[in-house]
C-alpha cells in the first residue's frame, strides 16, 4: 500500500513539480528536495480528505437540525382580514343571560341586562321539548299536566285550551305551562325548567 503511494507521489512530482530531469525514471532526480515535496504533497492530500469529512459533517448537521420540525412558517393569508374567528365570548353571547319571559308586546331575541328581550329559543331540561309560545293568548284554567303530556306539540289540539287576551303570551312544553303579561326573569320562576337553547346566526 505504502509502495503504491510512493510511486504515485513520484509520478505527480515528475509531471507537475518538474523535479526529475527528462528521460530519468521517477524518484531519481531530486534527492532531498523530492523527499520534502513528497511530505508536502502527502500533507496536502490528508488535509483535503479531512476537509471533505468536515463538509460531510456540516451537511449532516444541517439536515439533523431540530428547528425544521418545531415551528413551521405561518404564511399570512391575504383573506385573513375578511375571515371571522368566533371566540368563546362570541359563542356564549348567542344565549340569553338572563332569560326573560314576557307578553306579546315584549320584543323577541337574545336577552341581556341591557337589551331585555324575551327568549324565543326556550327548551325544557325536564321533558326535553321545545317551549312553544302563542301571542295574545293565555292558557285556560282547566289546563293540566295530562293535557300537555298528551297533546304536545300538536298545535290544533293545544289551541282548544287557549283563550285570546291582548298583550298576553302563553308558553308551554310537555310538562309545564305559563301565561305571562309582563316581562319576568326566568330565575324568579324556579318551577319552570326552561333554558335558552341558543340563538342561531
Amino acid at each position: 500500500m505504502a509502495e503504491g503511494l510512493d510511486e504515485l507521489l513520484d509520478e505527480v512530482e515528475a509531471k507537475f513539480c518538474g523535479l526529475d530531469a527528462p528521460g530519468e525514471p521517477p524518484g531519481h532526480g531530486g534527492g532531498p528536495t523530492s523527499g520534502r515535496t513528497r511530505a508536502r504533497l502527502s500533507k496536502m492530500c490528508s488535509e483535503a480528505s479531512k476537509g471533505e469529512e468536515d463538509i460531510d459533517g456540516l451537511i449532516s448537521e444541517i439536515f439533523e437540525e431540530p428547528t425544521f420540525d418545531k415551528t413551521p412558517i405561518k404564511l399570512k393569508d391575504k383573506y385573513s382580514s375578511h375571515t371571522s374567528v368566533r371566540t368563546s365570548a362570541q359563542i356564549q353571547s348567542k344565549r340569553c343571560c338572563p332569560v326573560y319571559l314576557g307578553g306579546s308586546s315584549a320584543p323577541l331575541g337574545i336577552g341581556t341586562n341591557i337589551s331585555q328581550r324575551t327568549c324565543d329559543q326556550l327548551r325544557c331540561t325536564a321533558c326535553d321539548f321545545r317551549v312553544l309560545s302563542f301571542d295574545d293568548c293565555l292558557w285556560d284554567k282547566s289546563c293540566d299536566y295530562l293535557f300537555f303530556r298528551n297533546n304536545m306539540p300538536e298545535l290544533s289540539k293545544l289551541k282548544a285550551r287557549l283563550v285570546e287576551k291582548k298583550g298576553s303570551r302563553a308558553y308551554a312544553c310537555q310538562c309545564s305551562w305559563r301565561s305571562v303579561e309582563e316581562l319576568i326573569d326566568l330565575q324568579t320562576a324556579p318551577q319552570l325548567h326552561w333554558v335558552c337553547g341558543q340563538h342561531k346566526g
